[in-house]
């Protein structure tokens, strides 16, 4: 239900033959669903759901004794199945350059995938491959940034390496620009790889690749769900869990001779498959004329082994029925952390976390999207100067920058929120000082360039054009319209419109730096591997940003809903509809107030997989993947939202639904077994809300943002657990109000509207800019 949304299905079903296991999607497709049988589903079950085919991962603060014990206890009677082999298939094998097409009912402009098979995972081969990826086509410093995006040749170019268990895949992804065709990018990329020939790979390039990836391998062990993954895959593939150190060495190992040479083999005059996604009615910008179709002549189902399979029952000692009791919700103990103001008043905020050899640094300015509120007309122009600060500056352009950066494995980047510019940091704590010094050149000395900034708008304003075809692109803009006016600037895309952006000049940006970029209510958060001692002198440079006023223009108040619509915006042929039914509730966060009950009266409506929206629309109908309803808040507003994109054919029926439940969850009341469940579910998550970086630098923002107590996770959860089911009654009753929302359906009006109709609510039409259409 989004532009592009089958290309990968239809690139693999033109990649792979037939029947082989990446052919066609792991979910099936609806006549396979139709056609099985309930002794499929078991046979199924009966062949690879043994003991014998699992692997089992624990991790965290666990009783090692206890977790063998429980293990042999629970896994250990259960019977082993079939024996498994591990499945060998040659790789994809195109006898020409293969073209194929398919129309793309969302699209709005053509979109080229290129594919070359390659070697499935943990081969030797993939970090030279995967170096490969990064200098043609990942990053500024690339061969098709440079000789196709940065010139304006295309709207994007990329390019990765990836695998699996039986293949991989070497993938160009190319997006032109209006007016261009497929057959014109293929053209380009063809002498992109030249230029990559002729340029080759350099030492640099390698050092960039390498350091990156340590950059990678260490942030992935930060969750403990990281790490068990981790675990899991090198035992499962592998047959060794401990293989992290041994494959870090692989990567480490890559030669600019291994990338040049798996160029040669993979690549350099191979055959490939060339995929081309057209908007409908622009068949003629295909790549090149279709050449394959898919054929099942030649296919022999394998003979999986499910004859004769028979259940046998585990011969257990203890209760299978009865589900094990819940141990107590755990303490969790939130970060540690030390305040600080700099000499300009700028206030930091830090915590240490020493298990892994990163730091994250995030600097909040006060600016961001509410700075256009007296001036609409120039909407997105926060977050067109967030993207010109991330262009050369004054010593460096922007791919020095960058190619400085990557070698260190550190990222800096710039971007706009709702009321702030926001730095964001990460690096290895051995790189942090460098790091620091390029940050200081982005922060103290950009560079705004008439080039960059033409080439920034283009794309701006071909991001914006391309999501007006994207259901959930479109329904976010218009719903934030609905509930808080055009003329707001909270009812107003924070990335603009192709109109705003259109009347942005280069000035703008300069004065956006010369008001905004200061110290005004400035925030640093910090949290890695470094102490209060250690990140302090390297902030002093902070001091210099000069000590100005932000004022924030009025906000005018939604007006109110007098009685509940439906609003519908048109896309023909939608497969499904994308819902967003709510309004704003008037409730800004708090901690351990309204705000936070609210979330908790919430939490058996819409806001977990077993709630009474999910069960029904999900589980019992099957009308959606997923269905969801919540509160959400900040400093300046909230609202209340459901949301989900439902099965076209059933969107009356779906919404007779949502409002069903709200009803009946606001009249009669939350249950003594959902209040159970929500105290023990939100109790027992709590405990790895705290564990990565990003995480940390989150809670620790978070306090110092609404300057919360330092204990107020411990007073969430007393609330949690001393609720009644009268408080979240009352809430409901207050703020659940299905007789005044706002009813937003984004999809194909031909096939929703007359069930609509039959309804009894004024229903009213908009356009992808939430203009009425007449």
């Amino acid at each position: 239900n989004r532009p592009y949304g089958l290309l990968g299905e239809f690139t693999s079903k033109n990649l792979y033959p037939y029947g082989h296991p990446y052919s066609w999607l792991t979910i099936g497709y609806l006549e396979d669903l139709n056609r099985s049988t309930l002794a499929d589903l078991k046979n199924f079950f009966l062949r690879w759901y043994g003991p014998n085919n699992a692997t089992l991962t624990v991790g965290g603060d666990v009783n090692v004794k206890d977790v063998i014990r429980y293990a042999e206890k629970y896994f250990g009677p259960i019977p082993a199945g079939p024996k498994v082999e591990a499945m060998k298939l040659p790789a994809a094998k195109l006898e020409t350059n293969r073209y194929a097409s398919y129309v793309d009912n969302y699209a709005r402009t053509p979109q080229m995938r290129v594919v070359y098979p390659t070697v499935p995972d943990y081969h030797e081969d993939l970090p030279a491959l995967a170096c490969l990826a990064q200098v043609i086509g990942q990053g500024r410093t690339s061969v098709l940034y440079q000789t196709m995006v940065k010139n304006q040749k295309a709207s994007n170019a990329s390019a990765f390496s990836s695998a699996s268990e039986l293949a991989g895949e070497f993938t160009f992804s190319v997006a032109p620009y209006p007016g261009k065709s497929l057959a014109e990018m293929e053209q380009l990329l063809n002498e992109a790889l030249v230029a990559f020939e002729k340029r080759g790979v350099t030492d640099e390039d390698v050092q960039k690749f390498k350091s990156q990836y340590e950059s990678r391998s260490i942030n992935r062990l930060a969750s403990v769900s990281g790490k068990v993954s981790q675990l899991a895959a090198y035992e499962t593939y592998l047959g060794n869990p401990n293989m992290i150190g041994k494959e870090l060495k692989m990567y480490q190992a890559v030669t600019k001779e291994d990338v040049m040479r798996v160029y040669n083999q993979y690549i350099k005059n191979k055959n490939r498959l060339v995929v081309s996604a057209l908007p409908k009615g622009k068949e003629d910008l295909k790549a090149g004329a279709d050449n394959y179709v898919v054929s099942e002549a030649g296919y022999k189902q394998p003979d999986y082994g499910y004859a004769g399979l028979k259940y046998v029952k585990a011969k257990d000692n203890f209760n299978r029925k009865a589900i094990p009791m819940q141990g107590t919700n755990p303490v969790v103990n939130v970060p540690a952390f030390w305040k600080k103001n700099l000499g300009n008043g700028i206030k930091v905020i830090g915590t240490k976390n020493a298990e892994i050899p990163t730091a994250t640094i995030n600097i909040y300015l006060k600016g961001g999207q509410l700075v256009e509120a007296a001036d609409l007309s120039k909407a997105g122009v926060a977050s067109l100067f967030a993207s010109m600060m991330n262009e050369d500056t004054k010593n460096y352009s922007s791919e020095e920058l960058s190619m400085e950066l990557d070698k260190l494995g550190s990222n800096i980047s710039v971007s706009s929120s709702t009321d702030a510019i926001v730095f964001s940091v990460q690096t290895l704590t051995k790189n942090l000082d460098k790091t620091m010094e390029l940050l200081q050149e982005r922060m103290f000395n950009p560079v705004f360039n008439e080039d960059d900034f033409a080439r920034i708008k283009k794309q701006r304003v071909e991001a914006i054009s391309n999501a007006r075809t994207s259901a959930a692109s479109v329904a976010s803009n218009v719903f934030d319209a609905i509930n808080y006016g055009k003329l707001s600037v909270l009812g107003t895309p924070q990335e603009g419109t192709t109109a705003s952006i259109g009347k942005i000049t280069l000035q703008d940006i300069n004065d956006y730096y010369k008001n905004y970029v200061g110290a005004a209510e400035a925030v640093v958060v910090v949290v890695g591997d470094v102490t209060e001692n250690d990140i302090l002198p390297r902030l002093h440079f902070l001091n210099k940003l000069p000590n100005n006023k932000v004022n924030f223009a009025s906000i005018p108040a939604p007006a109110a809903i007098e009685k509940t619509k439906i609003y519908i915006v048109d896309i023909p042929n939608a497969a499904q509809t994308q819902f967003a039914v709510g309004n704003v509730s008037g409730l800004k966060y708090d901690a351990t107030g309204e705000y936070y009950k609210a979330g908790l009266t919430n939490y058996n409506l819409g806001a977990s997989f077993n709630s009474r929206l999910n069960i029904n629309l999900r589980e019992d109908k099957g009308w959606t993947y997923g269905a969801r309803s919540g509160f959400a808040g900040d400093k300046y507003s909230g609202t209340f939202a459901f949301t989900s994109g439902i099965r076209a054919d059933a969107t009356d029926s779906a919404l007779k639904e949502v409002i069903r439940e709200i009803k009946l969850y606001r009249d009669k009341g939350v249950t003594a077994d959902e209040i159970k469940f929500m105290q023990n579910s939100i109790g027992q998550a709590d405990a790895r809300n705290y564990e990565t970086g990003a995480q940390k630098a989150a809670f620790i923002g978070r306090m110092i943002q609404y300057d919360l107590p330092a204990d107020y996770v411990k007073k969430q959860n007393q609330i949690l657990q001393n609720i009644s089911k009268a408080e979240i009654d009352n809430l409901a009753k207050k703020y659940l109000n299905i007789e005044k929302m706002n009813i937003l359906l984004v999809g194909d009006k031909k096939k929703i509207l007359p069930g609509l109709q039959t309804m009894g609510y004024e229903i009213i039409e908009l356009d992808a800019d939430a203009n009425p259409v007449k």
